[in-house]
């Protein structure tokens, strides 16, 4: 239980090339998620429109009046 197992030192050779891989390589991964939610949330209220967009306009007086 003392030593490290090959487990340990392949988990702290991942996590230190995650933080010193490279300049923003966390920050992109992040970035890539918060734009994934971000076009989820906005493909919901994309439905929520469509069905607004379905509804028929009531007609406008002005229009029939002009003849």
């Amino acid at each position: 239980m003392g030593a490290l197992s090959i487990w340990h030192i392949l988990l702290i050779v991942v996590v230190a090339a995650l933080l010193f891989g490279g300049r923003g390589k966390i920050s992109g991964l992040m970035g890539d998620t918060a734009k994934g939610i971000r076009a989820f949330r906005d493909g919901l209220k994309g439905d929520d429109t469509s069905e607004e967009a379905a509804k028929p306009l009531p007609k406008d007086d002005k229009d029939s009046a002009r003849g």
